[in-house]
């Protein structure tokens, strides 16, 4: 018998299947011409930062815009720093920013599709098996150094100044024979698997990066291990088997991987396998100063996808953000398309930069601002309440307490052509409605009224004495103002700004300072929402409990 052949079976006799098995078992898919299938891999070891929200956003569109497949692997073979629920946690944030998952975990045991298991951790024998194959084809060896071996490589390869690692005349197992093998399993020996690399130093080759374009870099010449010594796969060993059954096209992963493409790259090619095409993705970026740093998990609150929860983003206002980071002419598109669902916008990633994201809380906020402004009111209380419920009890109590004056708050200056965008986050909502519910109007008037500065007390008084004997409900806006105008000039007010401007000492004031009067008596404060609106949706009762609590105050 083949000695290959002979050594394979020694290390794996438990494996009786062939490569051809899972071949037939995980089939070419069957999609339209152009189809894309991509994918998700993150490892179950913390929560989902913000660069991996912005990574998996890129594959999800390349998959669905073309009519292909995307989904969701789990790379749990590291164990030691896997936590408890990890997976679902994963699952739940994906889920909660909309990204849909055609096919693969969709919860800490559960899973859908026809390639999985799409834990890695529940792969093995698919990976041994082709580890199998190629010890027989003489393209993989069990190594038996230990720590200490390896440690002795290192710091020779250091004294010498020569590239560390494990390969050429520093792989020490390379070229054993099958009865050395043999003997060092005898003894019980712990190894782990190397490919035998036919890469040499000197050689180049060439990725072609769907963002990055041309990159050349030196050939794979390290034995790299792949299967570790309790038999499970390294993250390099473990993709290229995974996206060649899960019939992977596009790897679209961060470019910290870059600098593994040539592995990977090699590893196909031994394997005999057509290569996907990859897109290493450049990292999100954070101004410190006046220089820029990776987005930090342990620096940053805003790097965890969970702030964005709690302080009430809504998952369209991240989305369109998240666009708008990875191609520059998404802001143009949403500016012909404003009312457009964002997954109309075709994501090209020629038009990534390469340089990575910067990511801007400011310009956040800015486009959350505008997404919210064109919601209706019946959609901002579902939504504002579905945040409230979960992150402020009380906002949620007093919602849910008047809700059709809730509603009809919200509803002031919406859906007109210059829509106001007082909120850009849920948490921004008790803020703006605070003052419109009587109990929390009493506690932030408490300690008085920021009246304007130019009229005294007995114009003030004179002001709400006359407006609480003025106003009508049943006016329409135009009567309204015009009976504010007329009542502000029995007083001593100019109806208007420019003829106040040409005679000041005859006036007290003009109708802008009558008017702040009436919004900061009703409010508490000196810029509100329209004073018309806010007036109506209060009510006669409310509006004149007011204007006698203000009058009391002075």
């Amino acid at each position: 018998m083949d000695q290959n052949k002979q050594m394979a079976d020694l290390l794996f006799p438990h494996i009786d299947k062939t490569p051809e098995y899972y071949e037939g078992k995980y089939p070419q898919r069957q999609l339209p011409e152009g189809a894309k299938v991509t994918r998700v891999a993150p490892s179950p070891t913390g929560f989902i930062h913000m660069g991996a929200l912005y990574a998996a956003v890129i594959p999800e569109r390349m998959a669905h815009q073309s009519g292909g497949v995307f989904f969701l692997r789990i790379e749990d073979t590291d164990k030691k720093r896997e936590i408890e629920g990890g997976v679902s946690e994963i699952v739940k944030s994906f889920a909660h920013y909309e990204l849909k998952f055609d096919e693969g975990m969709t919860g800490e045991t559960t899973e859908k599709g026809i390639y999985g298991p799409y834990k890695q951790s529940e792969r093995k024998e698919i990976y041994q098996t082709f580890a199998k194959m190629l010890i027989e084809k003489g393209l993989a060896y069990p190594c038996f150094c230990s720590e200490e071996d390896l440690n002795e490589i290192r710091a020779k390869q250091e004294e010498l100044k020569q590239n560390p690692g494990y390969y050429g005349q520093y792989a020490k197992h390379r070229n054993a024979t099958f009865d050395e093998i043999k003997s060092e399993l005898d003894k019980g020996t712990g190894f782990v698997l190397r490919l035998k690399s036919p890469g040499k130093p000197e050689n180049r080759i060439v990725i072609d990066d769907l963002i990055k374009g041309e990159v050349e870099m030196p050939e794979n010449d390290q034995d790299i291990v792949l299967l570790k010594s309790d038999g499970i796969p390294t993250y390099h060993f473990a993709h290229a088997i995974d996206d060649h059954l899960m019939r992977t096209t596009h790897v679209i992963r961060g470019d910290e991987w870059l600098s593994s493409a040539p592995i990977h790259v090699q590893l196909f090619e031994i394997l005999g396998w057509e290569k996907p095409r990859y897109a290493h993705v450049p990292p999100v970026l954070k101004m410190e100063g006046t220089s820029k740093r990776k987005l930090s998990k342990r620096k940053d609150p805003e790097a965890a996808v969970s702030y964005y929860s709690e302080q009430g983003f809504p998952v369209e206002s991240v989305r369109e953000y998240l666009l708008n980071l990875i191609n520059s002419n998404y802001e143009e598109w949403r500016m012909e398309n404003p009312t457009d669902q964002n997954t109309e916008f075709i994501v090209d990633l020629s038009k990534m930069g390469t340089s990575g994201a910067l990511f801007d809380l400011v310009k956040l906020t800015d486009i959350s601002k505008d997404r919210i402004a064109l919601m209706s009111a019946n959609k901002v209380y579902d939504l504002a309440l579905q945040w409230a419920q979960q992150f402020d009890i009380e906002l949620a109590e007093q919602m849910r307490n008047n809700e059709a004056y809730t509603r009809a708050i919200l509803g002031i200056e919406r859906g007109g052509d210059k829509p106001r965008k007082d909120i850009a986050k849920w948490s921004d909502v008790k803020g703006y409605l605070g003052y419109f519910y009587d109990n929390w109007f009493e506690e932030y008037t408490k300690e008085g009224y920021e009246f304007p500065e130019n009229l005294p007390n007995s114009d003030v008084l004179e002001v709400l004495e006359a407006y609480k004997n003025t106003y009508n409900k049943a006016d329409d806006k135009d009567t309204w103002f015009e009976r504010a105008k007329t009542a502000a000039e029995g007083l001593g007010f100019a109806r208007d700004a420019k003829t106040y401007k040409k005679d000041k000492e005859s006036f007290k004031g003009h109708i802008g300072d009558f008017m702040s009067v009436i919004r900061v008596a009703i409010s508490g404060r000196k810029n509100t929402p329209d004073l018309y609106e806010l007036l109506d949706i209060m009510g006669e009762e409310r509006l004149q409990a007011r204007f006698e609590k203000a009058i009391k105050s002075i």
